[in-house]
């Protein structure tokens, strides 16, 4: 995993282990966005772990993590790229399924999100809002 250079206001993780490692992923997100309230963080921390999850259940590396926070009214821009074509599907879960619930959580988390074809894979984005943070 790297880090790349926030100049543009995006900072970037590459996930280029073959083993998944959220917890890394999470202290990472953390230490970009420490200037948010917590249960701000919270919410953005769930989406990252599901949106970095999806890409190493479904879709293929290289893969990246990006993230961006946008001030007045506070948001995270939160984008995950990675070399799969083929698109997440938020599906109903049911009662008695153990996995399927984690687009449903993006999609109540973020204000928006949406999947962009690139010209190699695709890229997952949401935004999710921060008002508890000043």
């Amino acid at each position: 995993m790297a880090n790349g250079d926030p100049a543009d206001g995006w900072h970037t993780l590459e996930l280029v282990d073959a083993d998944p490692d959220t917890g890394k992923v999470r202290r990472w997100t953390r230490s970009v966005l420490s200037n948010l309230h917590e249960d701000d963080l919270l919410d953005v921390l769930m989406v990252v772990t599901e949106l970095v999850s999806n890409v190493y259940d479904h879709a293929r590396l290289p893969a990246r993590l990006k993230l961006r926070r946008s001030g007045a009214p506070c948001a995270v821009d939160i984008v995950s790229e990675d070399a799969s074509s083929v698109p997440p599907q938020l599906r109903p879960s049911t009662p008695g399924s153990v996995r399927g619930r984690g687009l449903i959580m993006v999609d109540q988390l973020s204000k928006q999100w949406g999947v962009a074809r690139r010209a190699v894979g695709k890229c997952v984005w949401a935004v999710v809002p921060c008002p508890a943070t000043p």
